[in-house]
């Protein structure tokens, strides 16, 4: 069996978490593909000599805003195939979405638009669900075995987020993005931590930078994800979250996946 390690990791700026260790943490071969969402940063910012250094090779959309949003890919593994955005005008000019398509699965790293700046970006944020749930579902009939990895900026349940009741009217855990969340899952998809861990609770992936006491007391909330198409149940063996690496907001979030 050959055990495939995936990683989705916020960064919140690369350039600072490598300020914050991420290099040191990168060396220690943490996974075999790790998916960066809001990097922040265009390619020449970069010393992508010292990542190669460690045997990664590297795929980079960043935003044409600079100091904005952006997704990458890290990887051990070389796909066969990378595709720069999902065709969508203003998620392409943001930086928003890679997939790399690999022997046996594709990965679609995503960093999924934010609404907490006010309504014209929620309203955004509504528009990018729909035009992804279209981009995902043309991509599913040539591409069946998908992981769809990043930064969903949704807490899907109550379990999810520390403090459900006073956040049930902020952006990230309104009643409709939950309701996208369970047409997501009943469409297919599963959330392969809570495949592998029902019922944890206190299991979060980013933590408000407001009062340096919130991550230290775990009032996070749980909007990374690794979701991969139920044709690749059988094929999940692991799932975590590592709330423990700090050089972001966010922690990493990983997932094992097996093939013969």
């Amino acid at each position: 069996m050959q055990t495939i390690r995936i990683i989705s990791y916020n960064v919140n700026g690369i350039r600072a978490a490598i300020n914050k260790g991420f290099m040191e943490w990168l060396a220690t071969n943490p996974a075999d593909i790790i998916c960066l969402q809001e990097i922040k940063a265009q390619k020449e910012n970069i010393d992508f000599e010292a990542i190669h250094a460690l045997g990664y090779e590297t795929f980079w959309y960043p935003a044409q805003k600079k100091g904005y949003s952006g997704v990458a890919i890290v990887t051990k593994i070389t796909p066969a195939k990378v595709c720069y955005g999902s065709g969508a005008e203003l998620s392409d000019a943001e930086g928003r979405v890679i997939r790399a398509d690999f022997t046996h699965f594709s990965i679609i790293n995503a960093y999924f638009p934010s609404g907490t700046s006010g309504d014209e970006r929620q309203t955004y944020k509504y528009q990018w669900l729909d035009e992804f749930n279209h981009y995902i579902s043309k991509l599913r009939n040539e591409k069946p075995n998908l992981v769809v990895v990043g930064d969903y900026n949704i807490a899907h349940r109550e379990i999810d987020i520390h403090d459900p009741k006073g956040n049930k009217k902020s952006s990230g855990f309104l009643p409709e993005e939950r309701a996208w969340m369970d047409n997501w899952l009943s469409n297919g998809f599963i959330d392969t931590f809570r495949y592998c861990n029902p019922a944890t609770t206190g299991a979060y992936s980013w933590w408000s930078q407001r009062f340096p006491s919130v991550r230290l007391q775990n009032k996070g909330w749980r909007i990374d994800y690794i979701c991969a198409t139920s044709s690749l149940t059988g094929n999940i063996t692991a799932a975590s979250i590592l709330p423990d690496i700090k050089h972001s907001d966010h922690c990493p979030v990983q997932v094992d996946i097996s093939f013969p």
